[in-house]
């Protein structure tokens, strides 16, 4: 064994040690296939309003972040996949929505450049000099999945998301840009999809155009998470109970049964509160609840109305009219048009003589001329 491949072999029982349970390495080349595919996916318009994919950055050359990078190292960190039911909360309210399960735990931004940097420490260590590196996420503007596919963590299935035989998809991708030149180690993996088109057939919104290709304005984890707008109407129904991101391509993927539990990093455990989203609370949400629902957590990067808003869509879909009181006062009272305009939407799903009320004052009174029409068109006009 080279001295090159030792030290590869031992950065990477630091990095299991840390968690990881992929670990991968390719050269810092850039990726030209994954930019092709990009530029046309952009070209076709299916990016909605994610403008930043479109502007200046590089983002299939790790040099563009690092310019003397040499090495790729690639890392999985897993979070637990169990399917979560939607259920009542004993003693709470009982309207609960569904959160993305990589969400529910700590903000994995942070968790993954925690380790990364100690990744990058050890390996300082283990050489006796500095090492210059940069820690990458999904926020930096770095080609993360095809990234790992060289590096053969996985391959990309027809879902759009990483998939590694044997662990699945629950699992967030990180990238540790080295300056030091580490021999790649695994030719990329062979697509297992084969005939199968679970993840495309059960889209709750059909936002899948065909295999490998994902219309990000109509996916639900755009809709909840990247929009700051409103939620196109003929959508809502189909975002259900959904409050952050969505599942159901991963939940239905083949690559995910497993009869026997699969790693979880203990520092992305659930949060309660996260975990079974109490609707009527988030719909009421102050500044101080606020603050305290999305610190050191991945919902910090939606503000304080895309949260109520995804709630009063969610409330509108679960059906209960239990959620009427809230909602008229939410229509009511809300400084913000785009909460009220939802709260409308809602009312108008549920129905019931306190809505009409409600949507009748809004259609007279709102000072906002989309809370208006929301109203108008909610009470069937």
């Amino acid at each position: 064994m080279s001295a090159a491949v030792a030290l590869r072999e031992r950065v990477r029982a630091r990095a299991a040690a840390l968690g990881f349970v992929r670990v991968g390495f390719t050269d810092a080349t850039p990726l030209h296939d994954a930019r092709g595919r990009l530029e046309a996916w952009l070209a076709a318009g299916r990016q909605g309003d994610l403008a930043y994919l479109a502007t200046g950055d590089d983002r299939a050359d790790p040099r563009a972040l690092l310019a003397t990078a040499r090495t790729v190292v690639s890392v999985a960190l897993p979070y637990a996949g169990r399917p979560v039911a939607l259920r009542r909360s004993a003693g709470g309210p009982p309207l609960v929505g569904i959160v993305a399960r990589y969400a529910v735990g700590a903000d994995y931004h942070r968790v993954l450049k925690d380790k990364l940097e100690l990744l990058r420490a050890g390996l300082a260590e283990e050489l006796g000099s500095p090492v210059a590196a940069r820690a990458c996420v999904d926020s930096a503007p770095l080609l993360e999945r095809a990234a790992a596919e060289r590096a053969g963590v996985g391959f990309i299935g027809k879902s759009t998301m990483l998939i590694a035989p044997g662990l699945g998809t629950y699992f967030l991708l990180g990238e540790l840009l080295l300056d030091v030149e580490l021999p790649p180690d695994a030719t990329p993996v062979a697509s297992g999809c084969g005939r199968c088109t679970a993840c495309l057939d059960a889209c709750p919104t059909g936002a899948f155009v065909g295999p490998y290709e994902l219309d990000a304005s109509r996916c639900v984890s755009y809709l909840t998470i990247e929009n700051p707008g409103p939620i196109p109407r003929p959508l809502r129904p189909l975002v259900g109970t959904r409050v952050l991101g969505c599942d159901v391509c991963q939940d239905v993927c083949p690559f995910n049964a497993s009869s026997s539990p699969r790693p979880a990093a203990p520092e992305l455990s659930p949060r309660p509160e996260l975990d079974v989203p109490r609707l009527l609370d988030w719909l009421a949400l102050g500044a101080a609840s606020y603050r305290k629902l999305v610190r050191r957590s991945a919902l910090r990067r939606l503000g304080k109305a895309q949260l109520q808003r995804n709630a009063a869509v969610a409330l509108g879909n679960a059906g209960d009219p239990a959620a009427v009181p809230a909602l008229v006062r939410t229509l009511e009272a809300d400084p913000s048009p785009l909460v009220r305009e939802h709260a409308a939407w809602a009312l108008g799903r549920l129905g019931g003589e306190d809505a009409r009320r409600a949507l009748v004052a809004a259609v007279e009174r709102d000072a906002d001329a989309a809370v208006r029409e929301e109203a108008r068109l909610s009470l069937g006009g």
